[in-house]
Parts: structure tokens; C-alpha cells; sequence
């Protein structure tokens, strides 16, 4: 016996805790009555449905790192005339976000079946980070890039954490920032830009928890290896690098090639 909403999680109807909301919304029912939160079933005997649909047992856990082009939207349901990530990775079964990026930006979104360890991967407790590069209107001065790490208060009223910022190495223009981030308020990277009076041009996201975008190309996308996956259990402690200004690490890879080696052998040389 186990939770209905792990059970839901499992079998890829969404993360945990959107699995709950959809209890609490009576859109839930085992064997023909309405289900309650908290309550538990076993998914190979007991009939559970989400709005009438009978959910499948829990198939094999997948996990997609896609590159997400500008102009491409992050949503589980259609999205008239506009792309979706979802469109974009010709693989079987249900697949579902997780944690979003916005229609201009650019860069790794994940895609799995797993509500299980997604709901690890995206809840703050865990602090996986998401690290981006950042492509400013104008290099930032030793001052700004000091209110950006600190924290910041945005326009909406919302008090940012301490982040990681640090200017990338190398680059002609001295206008790409490397930010790591340990939360995801909405637009974030883009407010905090604005907070300190510049603007972002170019927002790519190369890191989410364990999993590097690589050489993935836009558009372009693979299934993650069995190494990768593992990592989120294990917590960032297990591989996060601390030092600031590290370099994102990762495997060239193709969406028909995925390797059984983890990718953090191999250098990402990133472009700016």
C-alpha cells in the first residue's frame, strides 16, 4: 500500500505536489469514490482514476534533457500557433516539466515521467541549483556584481537569496555573467539584472542539479544516463562544484546517442 499521490508522482501524472492539489480538488477517485489525501491504495490491485482516466501502472522512470530554443514555451498543454518543449522530443508516453523557463530564454529543460524525484530535483529544501550565463546590455562593475550576490530585493517585493555570480573568463565582451542559482522566483535572473540597473540580452540556462546541457544543440535533445539520475538522490553535496567561477562540466552528446557514462569527464566549452 502506498499514497495516492506518490502512486500518482510514480506513474507520471505530475509531481508530488501537484498530485496532491489534484486529491484536494476531488479529481481523484479508487475504486469508484472520491479519494482523500493522506489516504493509501495499492496501485496493482485498486482502480485509480484522474478525471475518469484510469492511471497506468508506473512505467520504466525517463528522464529528457532538451535544449529549449528562444520562442519555444515550457507547458504541458497545447499553446495555439507557439511550440512547445513538449513538441520538440519525439519520445513515447506522457512527459511532463520540470520547473520552467521563460518564452525568451534559452537553454537545458527537463522532461520526465519520474514525479518522484522531480518533486526532489525542483523543491527548495534540496537546494539543487540552476546555473545560467548571462548576456548583459553593458559589462557590470565590481558594485553590482557584489548586490547581485548578496541578494536582492526585486520590484515585486521579493527578497532573493544569496547567489553566486562571477564574470565569465576569456570572453571579448566582458558583458557574460555566470549565475547560480538555489530558488526560482519567477523571471528571476532577469529582475535581478534590472535590480542593479542593467538588462539582460541573452539567458541560457547550461545546469539543472546534475544535469549539464552539454553540447546538446537547440532543438536538440537526449535521454539522461542512469548516473545522472542517481545523482539526485545523492544531493548536490555529492557533486556540485563550490569554487567560484568553476566551469559547468559535461558530455557532448546527440538525442539518438545517449551514453551509459556520467558526463562530468568531460570539459563543456561554452561559447560566448
Amino acid at each position: 500500500m502506498e499514497r495516492i499521490q506518490k502512486i500518482l508522482a510514480r506513474a507520471g501524472i505530475a509531481s508530488r505536489r501537484a498530485c496532491e492539489s489534484l486529491i484536494e480538488q476531488e479529481r481523484v477517485s479508487v475504486n469508484g469514490r472520491v479519494a482523500h489525501l493522506g489516504e493509501s491504495a495499492d496501485p496493482d490491485r485498486d482502480s485509480i482514476r484522474v478525471d475518469g482516466q484510469l492511471v497506468k501502472p508506473a512505467p520504466g522512470a525517463v528522464w529528457i534533457l532538451l535544449h529549449k530554443p528562444p520562442g519555444v514555451v515550457v507547458s504541458d498543454r497545447a499553446q495555439g500557433q507557439r511550440k512547445t518543449a513538449r513538441e520538440l522530443v519525439a519520445f513515447p508516453g506522457r512527459l511532463f516539466a520540470v520547473g520552467r523557463l521563460d518564452l525568451d530564454s534559452e537553454g537545458l529543460v527537463l522532461l520526465t515521467n519520474d514525479g518522484d524525484l522531480a518533486e526532489r530535483l525542483s523543491h527548495p529544501r534540496h537546494q539543487h541549483e540552476k546555473e545560467y550565463r548571462v548576456l548583459l546590455d553593458r559589462p557590470p562593475d565590481d558594485e553590482q556584481v557584489a548586490r547581485w550576490t548578496r541578494g536582492l530585493m526585486l520590484a515585486d517585493g521579493y527578497r532573493t537569496r544569496p547567489a553566486r555570480v562571477w564574470r565569465e573568463r576569456g570572453g571579448r565582451t566582458n558583458r557574460w555573467l555566470r549565475v547560480v542559482l538555489q530558488e526560482g522566483h519567477k523571471r528571476q535572473v532577469r529582475e535581478s539584472a534590472r535590480a542593479v540597473g542593467l538588462r539582460v540580452e541573452r539567458l541560457i540556462r547550461i545546469r539543472f542539479g546534475p544535469f549539464h546541457l552539454g553540447t546538446i544543440r537547440p532543438g536538440e535533445w537526449r535521454v539522461a544516463t542512469a548516473a545522472e539520475v542517481d545523482q539526485i538522490s545523492r544531493g548536490p553535496a555529492a557533486w556540485v562544484r563550490r569554487a567560484p567561477g568553476a566551469r559547468a562540466v559535461g558530455r557532448p552528446a546527440h538525442p539518438d546517442r545517449a551514453r551509459s557514462r556520467s558526463p562530468d569527464r568531460a570539459s563543456l566549452k561554452e561559447r560566448g
